[in-house]
């Protein structure tokens, strides 16, 4: 089955206490390129929220993005009673000692509100037994971006069985063009002879030169081995397993055959061909770039 490389995922899951929810995007990439976005506390859950999408995905770019939300307290305020009173004890002094100016007893919000006697702090999260509700959620998400890749994958599929049916028949048109070829390159070649010097010709020489034109424009390996591409590339899209660096590649020697057809051809009707197939095997390449 064909998988595209592009598509969205995404997957929540709570256990009362913590929600977390996890967004997965995925475009093309010659290779499995993870990025992974995830809040500070998660940082040591890294290396197991990379084995998780490691496993399912083979290429591609996949972003993901991993949010919590805590159903607790999320912040704790810790007194530090000891600057307190410290603070109260240095305010007493000043007092006694300036009276007349000062009131000697400060206000307990004035002594609170100095630095360091109050501090506020997140609640520690334990990470670990938070990490079952995350996995859910990263399994949910996979499964998730798996069924879009997979219903992308099935449309390409599609897409690129058309194309290799066009691509045969131009193959099947290129070999019976080829039919009576040589006859053809004979006939011309004796038909600009003698234009140029009459019937004065060596007919030997004729069937000699005519014999290596029709050679140099054999192009009955350069289709063989195009119709075997051509079932290649058939069968890797039936296979299980991800093709699209094999697709690629046979795409890569469908095209060097055409050219070479291309190049050797002498007459029009195959030229007009291999035009038309090359455009069949463009449209193929950008399709099979999506495949995973």
């Amino acid at each position: 089955m064909l998988r595209s490389m592009t598509g969205y995922g995404r997957g929540e899951a709570s256990n009362g206490a913590v929600t977390v929810v996890v967004e997965l995007r995925s475009v093309n990439n010659r290779f499995r390129d993870l990025q992974v976005r995830c809040p500070r506390e998660y940082m040591p859950l890294e290396p197991r929220i990379n084995n998780l999408l490691k496993d399912p995905f083979t290429r591609g770019r996949i972003d993901a993005f991993i949010r919590r939300s805590g159903h607790g307290p999320g912040s704790m305020v810790t007194v530090d009673r000891g600057l307190a009173e410290e603070y109260a004890r240095v305010i007493n002094e000043i007092g006694d000692k300036m009276s007349g100016f000062l009131q000697k007893d400060a206000p307990l919000t004035f002594i609170l509100g100095q630095p360091g006697v109050l501090t506020v702090s997140e609640a520690p999260v334990d990470v670990m037994t938070e990490w079952g509700v995350c996995e859910v959620a990263l399994q949910a998400a996979i499964a998730d971006l798996t069924q879009m890749r997979e219903r992308e994958g099935e449309a390409l599929r599609r897409d690129l069985e058309q194309n290799l049916a066009q691509l045969a028949n131009g193959v099947g048109d290129v070999e019976a063009a080829t039919e009576g070829i040589n006859d053809r390159i004979r006939q011309r070649l004796e038909g600009r002879i003698r234009r140029m010097i009459g019937d004065r010709y060596d007919a030997n020489r004729i069937i000699q030169e005519a014999a290596l034109l029709a050679d140099k424009s054999d192009i009955s390996e350069e289709v063989a081995r195009l119709r075997s591409h051509c079932d290649q590339f058939g069968e890797a899209m039936a296979a299980a397993d991800p093709v699209g660096r094999r697709l690629d590649f046979l795409l890569q020697e469908m095209h060097r055959e055409v050219n070479t057809i291309g190049s050797k051809s002498a007459e029009h009707p195959i030229s007009h061909r291999v035009v038309e197939m090359k455009s069949v095997l463009e449209r193929m390449r950008e399709q099979s770039a999506n495949v995973e």
